[in-house]
């Protein structure tokens, strides 16, 4: 009964976290496609990038490469589950820029960072507990080991 209990535990751990990384991955390409693309009336790179030098950021157009693109691309590993310890790093990164950088006070109605620091935290906590097995780097790796297991042989 408790190797049920512990497989039933591991599937819904499993789910919670698929949930998490899909929903969170589709955040990161909705925002990063409208400052990559101007998708979804967003600014594109060149909006984008005027709003970074009106903040003083440093490189603006760079910046707004590299931050859209690692939301992005980073939403679209985030989906498929495709290193996604690895691409949390830059995603909390890029959140934590735009919380302190944006930010004034926490409300996000009120323009605060509550949003970005929002997305920031959980991207770093996936990070840290994984992606589950529910990902396409699980199926590759399960697909992967008949054939390693009969090299062996």
């Amino acid at each position: 009964m408790k190797k049920i209990n512990d497989q039933w535990q591991r599937v819904m751990t499993d789910t919670g976290l698929l949930g998490m990384r899909v929903m969170l991955g589709v955040v990161f390409v909705y925002h990063g496609s409208q400052k990559l693309f101007g998708f979804f009336e967003g600014p594109g790179v060149e909006g984008f990038a005027g709003f970074l030098a009106s903040l003083g950021m440093p490189l603006p157009t760079l910046n707004a490469y590299m931050a859209g693109g690692t939301e992005f691309f980073g939403g679209l590993l985030l989906i498929v589950g495709v290193l996604s310890r690895l691409v949390s790093i830059p995603l909390m990164v890029t959140m934590l820029v735009a919380a302190f950088m944006v930010g004034e006070g926490f409300e996000a109605r009120a323009g605060g960072m509550e949003y970005p620091l929002t997305l920031g935290v959980v991207v770093a906590g996936l990070g840290l507990i994984g992606p589950g097995r529910f990902t396409l780097s699980h199926v590759v790796k399960s697909l992967q080991s008949p054939a390693s297991q009969d090299a062996s042989a």
